[in-house]
């Protein structure tokens, strides 16, 4: 028989680790119980119902026929009793059956007549069960262990995957924290306690190093469920981990009175973020840097020193494409708002600087505020040829102005 002891600290311990409700267990292990009672023992077409008591540990089987009247019935020119039987566990009874618009096959395994149920039971009614007895087989305790063994660990497997499900689903798009559980082919695996979250080769920094066992920050961007539990995919390229980093060192950002509008990043190298603020009490750019620069400096720290621009958005298209261009300074900017398209012109000693070390500055400025932007020296200045930054869907990149003219 079952070894009862074992069974309840594992129904104990599924009730207070994982929420399980006891009765629903041991409604899923009896009908495990009867399936594979069917399968060892039962006719094709049987009702197979189990009763596991779990105080003592005895299980009682039984077959369920259903009572029908003959008018419900189909003729043997219509199949008859050699035609192929359902084998559905539970076959319509009760207000189903009886409304049902088909006639059903007769099958003496789940039905009974109603004039022979009404000899077992005198207010038996068409559609009502009539309960037998089944025989326990000697070595069906086994079978029964092991039967339950297996709905039990299906049930833990199942509660720990809801239980996964529901806890990261609220997280998602939230920082979390995870210690390297292993490396494999370049994908970091976190442990970030009831799960494993996954941090690709894509969503990494370049140049960051992991060793097992570090305690690692990354941005949940994905719960995924699949069949094989639940996915959560991490990243710490991802533009809005800069965004959260911020949220948590800066308390207006977090309670929504500093707000970051736009975002462009270049993970590893270099980010700008624009900010405006709800409160014009409130310097929004001063709010992120922090009181001499703590905290910006705390989220460069986090990101292995990548550069952070922080600039105030502006409703201005010109003022706006100022700042983003910073810390370049610029002498004049001609904007077709229709076009978004804006050319910039800017003194000799700043073109290098308005553009970038390969272009940076003006690529980022570009993604940030979604304009294409022309950058054109001062007439007269000797410098190399204009530079254009064109925003696409996916990237931007950078032409000499000269050809895009040219074409």
């Amino acid at each position: 028989m079952l070894d009862l002891k074992t069974m309840h600290s594992a129904l104990t311990q599924l009730e207070e680790e994982r929420g399980l409700d006891r009765n629903k267990l041991i409604e899923a292990i009896e009908m495990a119980l009867a399936a594979a009672y069917k399968k060892d023992y039962g006719k094709k077409g049987q009702i197979v119902r189990a009763k596991f008591n779990i105080s003592d540990g005895v299980i009682e089987f039984s077959q369920v026929k259903i009572a029908v009247s003959p008018e419900m019935l189909k003729d043997e020119g219509d199949g008859g009793e050699d035609a192929p039987v359902s084998d559905h566990q539970e076959p319509l009874s009760g207000a189903a059956l009886t409304d049902a618009e088909e006639k059903i096959r007769f099958n003496e395994e789940h039905h009974i007549l109603i004039n022979d149920a009404k000899k077992i039971r005198g207010d038996v009614q068409v559609g009502d069960e009539i309960v037998f007895p089944l025989e326990l087989k000697d070595d069906f305790g086994r079978i029964a262990a092991q039967t339950a063994k297996q709905v039990i660990i299906q049930k833990i497997r199942e509660a720990e995957k809801e239980a996964t499900l529901e806890e990261f689903s609220d997280r998602e798009g939230d920082i979390i924290t995870g210690r390297v559980q292993h490396i494999e082919r370049g994908n970091v695996y976190l442990d970030l306690g009831r799960a494993t979250g996954v941090l690709s080769r894509d969503e990494q920094v370049p140049g960051e190093r992991y060793r097992q066992g570090e305690r690692v920050k990354a941005y949940l961007f994905a719960v995924e469920e699949s069949p094989r539990g639940i996915n959560l995919r991490l990243s710490r390229s991802h533009p809005k981990f800069v965004a959260k980093l911020f949220a948590i060192e800066a308390p207006e950002i977090a309670s929504g009175v500093v707000e970051i509008v736009d975002i462009a990043r270049e993970a590893g190298s270099r980010t700008k973020i624009a900010v405006r603020s709800n409160d014009r009490s409130i310097d929004p750019v001063g709010s992120c840097v922090g009181q001499r620069g703590v905290r910006v400096a705390t989220v460069t720290s986090e990101l292995s020193g990548e550069k952070i621009d922080i600039i105030e958005w502006s409703e201005n298209p010109e003022t706006y494409l100022e700042n983003a261009l910073s810390p370049a300074h610029i002498e004049k900017i001609t904007a077709k708002a229709d076009e978004k398209h804006a050319v910039v012109t800017v003194a000799d000693d700043q073109f290098s600087l308005a553009i970038g070390r390969g272009g940076q500055n003006v690529r980022l400025a570009a993604k940030l505020t979604g304009w294409k932007i022309d950058i054109r020296p001062k007439e007269g200045a000797k410098v190399e040829a204009p530079v254009e930054a064109v925003v696409t869907e996916e990237k931007t990149e950078e032409a000499p102005a000269g050809e895009k003219a040219a074409e």
